[in-house]
């Protein structure tokens, strides 16, 4: 029995060593420039910049391959933003992509759901419980407000809602460079 012990203790103390050094040795660094862009944009994962979501988007800005001004719900702001960071000229939001619109989040008319599970899997940061047959909710705090949610549902059980603008989730809009002015 206690060569039994031995035996995986040592077993698992190599293969511990063995994984150790595989994630040092064969560890890739990110880009960091996309990450600092990642950081910038709004996280909603709504793919109205052409972009399965934000981290693709961000590593196509970084290799010069998408403009800024792809990304509706980060609007003027964040397109100010990433112009800051990666120096060149804010430009007005693409038309093509969307328009900036007010902060939304989703609701579902809990009474006419009839359970599908269609805006579950339409759900990109899984803000929607429930279960097949069964009412479903969203939890408010997670949705981004992308609106993938509505297309698929069969009953038009949900709706979107500006969220009111409230001390506490409220924002500085990103600040403007400084101008240059020489004293007259």
């Amino acid at each position: 029995m206690l060569t039994a012990v031995i035996a995986l203790t040592a077993l698992a103390l190599i293969f511990g060593l063995l994984l150790g050094f595989a994630a040092v040795r064969f560890k890739v660094e990110g880009d960091p420039l996309a990450e600092k862009i990642d950081a910038l944009l709004p996280q909603t994962q709504c793919g109205q910049c052409g972009f399965p979501g934000c981290r693709p988007y961000a590593e196509a800005m970084a290799r010069g391959e998408a403009d800024i001004n792809r990304c509706p719900p980060g609007g003027e702001t964040t397109i100010i933003a990433l112009a800051d960071l990666l120096g060149r000229e804010p430009i007005p939001l693409d038309a093509e992509v969307g328009e900036e619109k007010p902060k939304m989040v989703a609701i579902i008319d809990e009474a006419t759901c009839i359970g599908c599970t269609l805006c579950i899997q339409a759900c990109p940061v899984d803000a929607i419980l429930g279960a097949a047959k069964q009412m479903h909710t969203i939890i408010e705090a997670e949705c981004t407000g992308c609106e993938l949610c509505l297309e698929p549902c069969p009953v038009d059980c949900i709706d979107m809602i500006q969220i009111p603008e409230k001390v506490l989730h409220w924002k500085w809009p990103y600040p403007q460079p400084p101008t240059e002015t020489r004293p007259g």
